[in-house]
């Protein structure tokens, strides 16, 4: 069956018009800040948060002049400690399945193929890793942890265990799913270990995820998403099947035009003085 035309970018209603309750918006050029806003609450998510996250995301999708997200959080406490404890969700009676909230707050989930930096300002736990599980980047102040408490609590971590496999070693992933309450990962470690890319006083992590952010979204749109799709293909799948997909997404990533302007720059002697971490 055959798609309808999707519609314009103009034909969307802005999110910087828009007024949110529980998260904020602004863009900044080609890059777009999405910043959790429940301080009160140390950023934990609401059904607000949960609704207004996922519409930013799927509507970021029609929104051509945004290349690549921020996300972070405000104040300098918490980036994300999950779920509001005073939210209740209502639950199906069958053992056999769930209502979860949480699956509402991944980019990936809502199918927003553009790179998301994430930057945290604070502690990241528990329903936080919905929203890390799915960031490409993590750059993180050297005052931020990580860490799970549902054990402690009686609960099973399950979700969250699962969509950061890939980005912890197993071990590693194994002691903050365990541990509860009973330790937190901090900043240094979770670099040490390969979960954050980036450490960085508090008052240089906007800056840091600034750049990254900026330098990715001034790269040609199709290449950067296509890379992405293909990162995300190798994660999941299995190598046979990633491979398989690898020469549909060069097809669909690598445009003419594209190639021939990045030619004519290196002819030109024109070169990027890269940042060396």
């Amino acid at each position: 069956m055959a798609l309808n035309p999707s519609p314009s970018a103009s034909s969307m209603p802005s999110l910087t018009d828009r007024v949110f309750q529980a998260i904020s918006y602004r863009q900044d050029g080609a890059v777009a800040w999405v910043t959790l806003n429940r301080p009160e609450s140390h950023n934990a998510f609401d059904a607000t948060m949960a609704e207004e996250i996922r519409d930013v995301w799927r509507t970021l999708r029609f929104d051509n002049s945004v290349r690549a997200v921020v996300l972070t959080g405000s104040g300098e406490k918490a980036f994300c400690t999950g779920i509001d404890r005073n939210w209740s969700v209502p639950q199906p009676e069958s053992q056999f399945m769930i209502d979860d909230p949480g699956l509402l707050l991944g980019p990936k989930t809502a199918d927003l193929w553009k790179p998301v930096i994430a930057a945290v300002n604070g502690m990241a736990c528990g329903g936080a890793f919905y929203f890390l599980g799915e960031c490409e980047s993590i750059v993180a102040a050297d005052h931020a942890s990580f860490f799970d408490p549902h054990t402690t609590y009686g609960m099973t971590a399950a979700f969250e265990p699962m969509l950061l496999a890939g980005q912890l070693p197993f071990g590693e992933l194994c002691r903050i799913a365990l541990m509860g309450n009973h330790e937190r990962m901090s900043a240094q470690r979770a670099h040490q270990v390969g979960f954050v890319q980036d450490v960085v006083p508090a008052a240089e992590l906007e800056a840091t995820a600034s750049r990254i952010a900026h330098a990715i979204a001034s790269q040609p749109a199709a290449a950067v998403e296509g890379t992405l799709r293909a990162l995300w293909a190798a994660r999941e799948m299995t190598r046979a099947q990633a491979l398989a997909m690898a020469p549909h997404l060069v097809s669909l990533g690598n445009h003419p035009e594209a190639l021939a302007n990045a030619q004519e720059q290196f002819k030109s002697g024109l070169r990027i003085d890269p940042h060396i971490r």
